[in-house]
């Protein structure tokens, strides 16, 4: 007797929204409205007769049978697109696919992209820098790179690189940041914070015991770029993030505000599935982490003896 299944694309809607805690979130991914997110989980609950999901004014959570029920259906997902993957002559030829944040993209990875073309020049490669989160393999993805202070269970973990922050201005703001012996003081300077920054001015403030500056109060924006692109048109001071903020300061666009620097407790990393990069088909995957991983490694140079041992950590280690 055949395997009696569930709607296979309402279980779709159903892995998407687990994963995403949002019927929002799960709609814009699969390309539907909400609303048919909703109504496909309602259908597979009614004929699964169980609930799935606790549904509340501020959002959605699982429930505890939906939380065991999605390990099975995540499990199952990634084993089809496993199988898909590996089927003879199943698009071997299409791009490494990877996930960014916009500026690391635009300020590290694309000026790089250049020499690893030369290299591989039969091997594409897709960028993409959507915010959104990222379920390996199901969501067609090979590579994701993320902040975060250690590796997270469940993925392949290869560290890229840690940050450096240092506050940074234009070199006309500068000058209004003298105090009345001449000095520089960030006491009345306007503060450029970045909202989605897990690491901001408090942590810099607090790292250097300065004090006397309102940590508080400043211009806000949603990305780094932003927050650079507006502390070069003289509207405050941005926490510069080294790497990415070096070509502003070797252009002159930009300049230390401040000659204190702090490493970030984060760290760049380049995230997989488990053994993704070990396709028998696909050995350009591990062409281009060991090539991402040894463009990264002079930037990683301050990083602890204990950061370094931590490259290519596997879910063992996870926090």
């Amino acid at each position: 007797m055949p395997l009696r299944l569930p709607p296979l694309p309402a279980l779709r809607f159903f892995e998407a929204a687990g994963r995403h805690q949002s019927f929002k979130l799960a709609a814009a991914e699969l390309n539907v409205t909400p609303s048919a997110i909703s109504h496909g989980i309602v259908g597979l609950e009614a004929a699964l007769g169980v609930e799935l999901f606790v549904r509340e004014p501020r959002g959605i959570s699982l429930t505890a049978v939906g939380a065991d029920y999605l390990s099975y259906i995540g499990e199952a997902f990634s084993l089809i697109a496993i199988g898909t993957q590996r089927l003879p002559n199943h698009r071997a030829d299409r791009p490494i696919a990877l996930s960014c944040a916009p500026t690391f993209a635009s300020r590290w990875l694309l000026p790089r992209l250049a020499v690893f073309r030369a290299r591989w020049p039969n091997v594409n490669v897709s960028v993409d820098t959507s915010h959104r989160q990222v379920g390996f393999p199901v969501d067609g993805f090979d590579f994701a790179v993320r902040m975060s202070r250690a590796p997270v269970a469940g993925t392949a973990w290869t560290r890229l690189f840690g940050e450096r922050l240092a506050p940074v201005c234009s070199p006309d703001y500068l000058q209004t940041l003298r105090d009345q012996h001449g000095e520089f003081s960030l006491r009345h300077a306007t503060l450029i914070h970045v909202n989605a920054a897990s690491e901001d001015w408090q942590a810099w403030l607090d790292a250097t015991g300065t004090e006397g500056v309102d940590a508080a109060g400043g211009l806000c924006v949603d990305t780094i770029q932003l927050a650079f692109e507006a502390a070069s048109m003289g509207l405050g001071v941005a926490l510069g993030r080294q790497p990415l903020v070096d070509s502003d300061l070797a252009s002159g666009a930009l300049v230390a505000a401040h000659g204190a620097t702090i490493e970030s407790g984060t760290a760049y990393w380049l995230v997989s599935a488990e053994n993704a990069d070990s396709a028998i088909r696909r050995p350009e995957l591990a062409d281009f982490k060991r090539w991402l991983a040894g463009e990264a490694a002079p930037f990683d140079a301050p990083a602890s003896a204990g950061n370094r041992a931590e490259r290519d950590s596997r879910s063992e280690a996870a926090r």
